[in-house]
């Protein structure tokens, strides 16, 4: 058990938190979640004893064995697999002391290390490690291979390893999905349900949280307010708690306002001086509720782009890679205006690969690239983090890109992406990850694109800056193509998938979950063919993924691809009526703006004191000819969407 009583925090001149009460119970499975800067990396230095509380007491059983990611990252010639073992301190030092026994002499001493080795598990110690690597995407060939042969993410990846095979009661986790991609992350997370110590956990990938914890710490001004279940039921947990003190807020402020009404008339007057005096001093002693702020700080959409014909992009028998390393080859795409595509694979299977190659950023080995007339393409990815000059500000910096714009419009559009005040007059090389790649989505954003190329765009971006992202990409018009291993925007902006395996690229006729255990399988080395997957997805794909070498393919895989191109051919038949229902959308959307633009006038009473009869006639005429419009549109895309989806099921 883990005890808060009274504790406050400070970071310099600022309060993180004050008078904070928890209790931490054994095997509780926590979700530690607040804006950046609020405390919560804080929160954990206490627990670790790095931080030292400002006041208050702090109790854990000084027994309890505590392990974290370290964050140093190794640079050593020690192999992957003994650097994880390095891991588990008590087993090395038990082997230390084995290997230094004289066995003629030291009997007792060795039998007795033997059985702590065996109460330890430490025989299987190899196996478990290997394990743990295995889960979070190295090979076999890997383990053996020196730390300082690994890149940064991977050697993260073996921090994070070390810290799973350390014996531990209370296991913390900062952000321990970066690096990882979408099977490492389903991995990981059936990992942490299995453990049976306590886990506080920050993450910004809320899907992750769901899956890991029942109970959610969120540290909200200077309190940490503790919410029973996962991250989805504190969502709406909180919602509502927000909704009821708006409720009470707007009912207090009438309240308010009452009494400063019978003040101002009556406090003047000696017959009810008595009773104003009284109001003024309960209005002194009202408890002010703020009022609820439930919109994040965050507010940015995309800007409407120049309609451009279809396909806006085909790759003709490509052939991607560099040097003598071929990454994709014989690839034909086609991509259309509107499609929202998921990328999915294994790390190094080539999905940053196929949007180079997407982005023009990467010469072909073989094949055409044909793009429509006025493509404008909007390409994010981790490497253009580095490309922002430290020594500009945000403003500096998108004014260098869009010089013509003015100052005042620049700097409005950057307060939709969290750049407020000072922050906007902050040099560039000061900022946090998470503040870059905010600053790189502005730069992208404000470009126009109408077709969107995102490469782990939410890569240092916390949960509210994700959310805003997914639900301006919800509104966004133009075609997008998303590598990303947060499953909750791929869930949330595509529908259609698209698999990179084995130097090829085809629909994935299946959804998130079909692919979770296709990877599984693969880890299993149990092949499943990925164009075996079904689901409704397979009703909806409207982007062709074949290839064209199939000339020597046996009878099955012949049949499966004859399929494909009869599904191919009838989604080319729902593609009219599919355009025909957004116009039928956009018309209503039209109609019903201008429908209530009428309404409001003619229920506004002031109308027929400024107009004569014949005006409010015309007024009224226009109104009733526009609700026939209205129901006309309706109708026809009721017909088009039932048509739509007959042609659908006969699809599936």
């Amino acid at each position: 058990m883990i005890l808060f009583k009274n504790i406050s925090l400070r970071r310099g001149a600022r309060i993180l938190f004050s008078d904070v009460n928890l209790t931490l119970h054994n095997g509780e499975k926590i979700g530690l979640v607040g804006d950046n800067g609020s405390g919560k990396s804080s929160l954990l230095g206490l627990l670790m004893s790095t931080l030292s509380a400002d006041s208050g007491d702090f109790e854990i059983n000084t027994k309890m064995k505590i392990s974290h990611v370290a964050q140093e990252t190794p640079h050593s010639n020690a192999s992957a697999l003994d650097y994880v073992i390095d891991g588990d301190k008590e087993f090395r030092e038990v082997e230390r002391k084995i290997d230094n026994l004289d066995h003629s002499d030291q009997n007792n001493d060795l039998s007795r290390l033997l059985t702590r080795m065996e109460d330890m598990d430490g025989y299987s110690i190899k196996s478990r490690a290997a394990k743990i690597l295995s889960g979070l995407g190295f090979d076999n060939h890997q383990l053996e291979m020196p730390t300082r042969s690994f890149s940064g993410g991977w050697r993260v990846r073996l921090n994070l390893a070390q810290a799973l095979i350390c014996p531990s009661d209370i296991l913390l986790l900062d952000e321990p999905t970066n690096h990882l991609d979408i099977d490492a992350i389903v991995w990981l997370e059936t990992w942490l349900k299995r453990y049976k110590g306590t886990i506080i956990l920050i993450s910004h990938d809320r899907e992750f949280i769901d899956g890991v914890c029942q109970r959610i710490l969120h540290i909200d001004g200077t309190t940490i307010r503790s919410y029973t279940g996962n991250y989805t039921q504190f969502e709406r947990t909180k919602a509502e708690l927000l909704a009821n003190e708006q409720a009470v807020y707007e009912k207090q402020q009438r309240q308010v306002q009452h009494m400063e009404d019978y003040i101002r008339r009556f406090r003047a007057q000696a017959t009810k001086a008595r009773q104003a005096q009284s109001r003024i001093k309960a209005l002194e002693k009202m408890q002010l509720i703020a009022p609820a702020h439930v919109n994040s700080q965050f507010k940015f959409q995309f800007f409407e782009s120049k309609p451009i014909t279809d396909p806006i992009l085909r790759l003709e028998k490509v052939q991607a890679g560099y040097g003598d390393n071929i990454v994709l080859d014989n690839l034909s795409l086609s991509f259309s205006s509107g499609d929202r595509i998921g990328l999915l694979g294994r790390n190094g299977a080539g999905k940053s690969t196929l949007i180079k190659v997407l982005a023009n950023e990467l010469a072909l080995l073989n094949g055409n690239r044909v793009e429509t007339k006025h493509l404008n393409i909007g390409y994010f990815a981790q490497h253009q983090l580095e490309q922002l000059d430290p020594e500009n500000t945000p403003l500096q910096q998108i004014q260098s890109h869009y010089p013509k714009e003015k100052s005042q419009v620049l700097r409005t559009y950057l307060g939709g992406f969290g750049f407020h005040g000072d922050h906007i007059n902050q040099l560039i090389g000061q900022f946090s990850g998470g503040e870059k790649a905010r600053l790189a989505l502005a730069v992208l954003i404000f470009k126009r694109p109408n077709l969107l190329l995102l490469d782990e765009p939410t890569n240092h971006l916390d949960i509210e800056i994700r959310h805003a992202l997914t639900m301006a990409i919800q509104q966004y018009e133009g075609a997008i193509i998303l590598v990303s291993h947060d499953r909750h925007l791929l869930n949330t902006v595509t529908d259609q998938l698209l698999l990179v395996h084995d130097k090829q690229v085809q629909p994935l006729n299946g959804d998130m979950s079909d692919y979770i255990k296709w990877t599984k399988d693969q880890r299993n080395n149990t092949l499943t063919d990925p164009s075996s997957m079904t689901s409704s997805l397979e009703t909806q794909m409207t982007v062709s993924g074949k290839t064209e070498n199939d000339n020597t393919q046996p009878a099955s895989a012949t049949s499966r691809k004859e399929k494909r191109q009869r599904q191919a051919q009838q989604r080319e038949k729902l593609k009219p009526l599919s355009n025909k229902i957004k116009q039928l959308e956009r018309k209503m959307a039209e109609l019903q703006i201008e429908y209530d633009a009428i309404s409001k006038i003619l229920s506004d009473p002031k109308t027929f004191e400024t107009h004569d009869s014949a005006q409010i006639t015309v007024i009224a005429q226009k109104h009733a000819h526009i609700k026939c419009q209205l129901l006309d549109v309706e109708t026809k895309w009721y017909e088009t969407s039932d048509e739509f989806e007959q042609c659908s099921a006969e699809l599936g």
